[in-house]
């Protein structure tokens, strides 16, 4: 399964979820979807995750394939472009950083 991941993120959002990144608030899972790390980017982590499920679900349902596995192949993307600093989280729950 591969498909090309499209960037439907406002500027201003993705510069928001960079910071957050860089500074640790946000974490990275390796099912595509986001961690707070720190209880102040909460919010921001659930509209996140409710708009990157929306696309997930869109994709899963085009693809015929389930929203997990569409998830996964997002975090790839999500992992790559990252800024240094974001921390991700692992299947087993271990985190590491980039």
């Amino acid at each position: 399964m591969a498909f090309a991941f499209v960037s439907v993120i406002p500027t201003a959002w993705a510069a928001d979820l960079d910071s957050l990144r860089s500074s640790g608030a946000v974490g990275e899972r390796y099912d595509g979807l986001a961690v707070a790390r720190d209880s102040s980017a909460s919010d921001f982590v659930s509209t996140t995750n409710a708009k990157r499920t929306q696309i997930y679900q869109e994709r899963a349902n085009k693809e015929g394939v389930s929203v997990k596995q569409v998830g996964m192949v997002y975090a790839k993307q999500i992992m790559s472009k990252a800024p240094s600093g974001t921390w991700f989280q692992a299947e087993d729950g271990s985190w590491v950083q980039k």
